[in-house]
């Protein structure tokens, strides 16, 4: 017979955790009467390694409750096949999670490299999933909820591309896309296809924490009209804004984008 810390140290496993599996009815020593203490017999250590056999596989504790009344070999594999379409949903969203945190990691060194910088670089083609009046326009963010892919289902701005059309006058048109990137062409494609081959690339910054509140609109396409004279290039009078990252200083927002203007 064994007392419950010297099987704890032989299963690699807490005093609590024994204690829990008693109390979850998974296991069930003797009680010494002499002195109150638990004693462990070779069946219930033999038990205890079978919950644990169990266990590594994540299997709840309610689910091996029921495999001790008795299950027959179908019911348990039945049981791992659920559970396996489970850890394949698991995998599944961790590589989307790793697909994400490397793009936001990407987008990092496109600020440290791009921003108020211009470069010529093609904009990779983009699906139109929806259009929403403005990024204000909260009542309309189910459109954003329908038409795009979010980890944890909840509206992001990251599928939003802001659309601005203008001429020598200045702009002529301001809207919002709901947009899928081309990563994500596997998929069926339903909407318009959007691509530029050639386009003024740069990284800007808006937030409270750089502008004070000062739409910058006016400034960018200054700024986006110099470089274009100076470099030659005539604008197709077009201009895409995606959002790259958001962060805070002084507890306010610095807001970084990435904007291509198509050129001949």
């Amino acid at each position: 017979m064994y007392s419950i810390g010297e099987v704890a140290k032989f299963l690699g496993v807490t005093r609590d955790t024994l204690k829990f599996y008693e109390e979850k009815d998974l296991v069930k020593p003797e009680q010494n009467p002499e002195n109150g203490y638990r004693e462990y017999n070779h069946y219930d250590i033999y038990n205890l390694t079978t919950i644990n056999f169990y266990r590594e596989m994540d299997l709840k504790i309610k689910e091996i409750q029921e495999l001790k009344k008795g299950k027959s070999i179908e019911a348990i594999r039945s049981l791992l096949e659920e559970k396996e379409l489970e850890v394949l949903e698991e995998i599944e969203y961790k590589k989307q999670l790793l697909k994400k945190l490397q793009t936001v990691k990407e987008n990092c060194e496109k600020i440290n490299h791009f921003l108020e910088n211009y470069t010529v670089k093609e904009m990779q083609p983009i699906e139109i999933k929806g259009e929403i009046d403005h990024v204000t326009a909260y009542h309309e963010y189910d459109a954003l909820k329908e038409n795009t892919v979010s980890l944890k289902k909840a509206v992001t701005l990251t599928s939003l591309t802001r659309v601005i059309s203008f001429n020598d006058e200045g702009i002529l048109e301001d809207k919002f896309l709901i947009v899928r990137k081309a990563e994500d062409f596997d998929k069926e494609l339903e909407g318009e296809i959007i691509a530029h081959p050639k386009c003024m690339y740069t990284v800007i910054e808006d937030g409270r924490w750089s502008t004070g509140g000062e739409n910058m609109d006016l400034k960018v396409e200054a700024s986006l009209r110099k470089v274009a004279e100076e470099k030659g290039y005539e604008l197709l009078g077009r201009v895409y804004i995606y959002l790259l990252l958001t962060t805070y200083e002084d507890g306010l927002e610095r807001v970084f984008f990435e904007m291509y203007a198509p050129i001949k």
